[in-house]
C-alpha cells in the first residue's frame, strides 16, 4: 500500500439500516492503480478527533471491484466507537475524507472455489464484496451463514435475496436471528459447517462469534490454510503522518525507534543472531526481488521502503494484518504482534511491519 493519503469525494451515502451506512467514494483521475483492491480488503479513513487530531479506522469494502460500481464501505455504528458515531452522523454526499489505499489479505486465492462464508452483523461487510465478485467472475458454490440480533439488523438484506433467487444453483443464505433462535452455539455452527469441509471458510464479526466458529471449523478438521478471519483493532497510531502529530511526537519517536532498534541488536546478539547483513528474498505481486543487506534490528517493511518497494501496510504497528508475510525460507521476530494467532504464527505469517530477522537468510512471501 502507498503511503500517500488521498482527499476522496463522498459521491453517495445510503442507510442499509437504522444502524448501518454505505458511504461511496469516488476515485480522484489518476489514482485509479491505488485504488484497484480485491474483495474483501478495506480502506482506512482519517476521522476528525478533538483528542488526537485523526483517528484512524479501518473499514472494509462492501462493493465489488467488477462490475463498474463505485467505491464504498458499510459503516456499523457501535456504541462506544467514535468513528462509527460520527461517519454515521456527518459524513454526507459531498464531503471529502481523508483515505489510505485499500489493504487486507482476507481475500479468496480463487474466485471459482467452494466458499463458505460466516458473517456476524457488521462482519457481513467483506463478505457481500467476496460474493459479488464470486457470482460475477468466479463459477463455485457459496454458501452464507449470516447471524444478526434481529430482521432490522439483517445489512444487505433484499440484495441477499435477490442474488440468492437470481443464483439458486451457486448462491445459499442461511440467515440466524438471535431474535428467534438465540445465539448460535459451536455445536450449531460445526454441524451447519459440516455438510462443506471441501469449501474454502472466510470468518468476520464479533470476536466471540469469529473464536466459536474458527473452533467449529478446527473440529472438523478444517486446514490452515482453508480457515480465514478478519481481525481488526482500533489503531493506536496515526498512518496518515499529521504535522501537529509528527511535531508534537518527533523527538519521542526517535528515541523510541533508537531504543527498539538497540534493543533488537541486543537481542540478536544475545541470542546468536545474525551480527552482519542478511539475505532477503521477496516476493511480491509476481516479482522477486533479493537484498543482501538486510540489517539486523531493521524492520522489514523499512527494508524493502528503503530500497523502493512498494511493499503493503497499513498501520505499521503490529496492530492489523494488511502487511502480512509467509516465511518461506529462514526466521524473524516480531517486536509486536496483536493480530496473528497461535495457529497463524505456525503457519509462518508474521507482519512484515514489525519482523527482524533471525538468521542469515530470509525468503518470505506476500500473500
Amino acid at each position: 500500500m502507498s503511503d500517500e493519503s488521498f482527499e476522496l469525494k463522498v459521491v453517495d451515502v445510503v442507510e442499509e439500516t437504522a444502524d448501518a451506512h454505505s458511504i461511496s467514494f469516488e476515485v480522484p483521475a489518476g489514482a485509479e492503480e491505488q485504488f484497484a483492491y480485491r474483495p474483501g480488503q478495506f480502506l482506512t479513513l482519517a476521522v476528525p478527533s478533538d483528542r488526537t487530531g485523526v483517528a484512524a479506522r479501518c473499514y472494509s469494502l462492501s462493493s465489488s471491484p467488477v462490475g463498474g460500481g463505485p467505491l464504498t464501505i458499510t459503516v456499523k455504528r457501535t456504541a462506544d466507537g467514535y468513528a462509527s458515531n460520527w461517519i454515521c452522523d456527518h459524513v454526507r454526499d459531498g464531503d471529502s475524507v481523508r483515505v489510505l489505499p485499500p489493504s487486507g489479505i482476507f481475500t479468496p486465492a480463487s474466485l471459482s472455489a467452494d466458499l463458505l462464508l460466516f458473517a456476524g452483523g457488521s462482519g457481513i461487510t467483506p463478505v457481500i464484496s467476496i460474493t459479488r465478485t464470486a457470482l460475477q467472475q468466479g463459477t463455485g458454490r457459496i454458501v452464507l451463514f449470516y447471524a444478526n440480533r434481529d430482521e432490522r439488523s439483517v445489512i444487505f438484506a433484499e440484495e441477499l435475496t435477490r442474488l440468492a433467487a437470481e443464483n439458486p444453483d451457486r448462491l445459499v443464505v442461511v440467515h440466524w436471528l438471535e431474535s428467534v433462535q438465540g445465539l448460535p452455539s459451536q455445536e450449531q455452527l460445526k454441524a451447519f459447517a459440516s455438510s462443506f469441509t471441501s469449501y474454502d471458510a472466510f470468518v468476520c464479526g464479533p470476536a466471540p462469534f469469529m473464536k466459536m466458529t474458527i473452533a467449529a471449523l478446527k473440529e472438523l478438521e478444517f486446514p490452515r490454510e482453508r480457515r480465514h478471519q478478519e481481525k481488526f483493532v482500533s489503531l493506536g497510531g496515526n498512518p496518515f503522518g499529521d504535522l501537529h502529530d509528527q511535531e508534537v511526537a518527533e523527538h519521542e519517536i526517535e528515541d523510541a525507534e533508537r531504543d527498539e532498534d538497540d534493543a533488537a541488536l541486543d537481542a540478536a546478539a544475545n541470542e546468536g543472531r545474525p551480527q552482519g547483513p542478511v539475505r532477503l528474498e521477496v516476493e511480491l505481486d509476481g516479482q522477486d526481488y533479493v537484498f543482501d543487506d538486510w540489517a539486523p534490528g531493521t524492520k522489514l517493511l523499512d527494508h524493502l521502503e528503503s530500497k523502493g518497494v512498494k511493499a503493503p501496510y497499513s498501520c505499521r504497528e503490529g496492530e492489523c494484518s494488511a502487511c502480512a508475510i509467509r516465511l518461506l525460507e529462514g526466521e524473524v521476530k516480531m517486536l509486536h504482534n496483536d493480530v496473528l494467532d497461535d495457529d497463524d504464527l505456525a503457519e509462518g505469517i508474521r507482519l512484515g511491519c514489525q519482523s527482524v530477522p533471525v538468521t542469515d537468510t530470509v525468503k518470505v512471501t506476500y500473500h
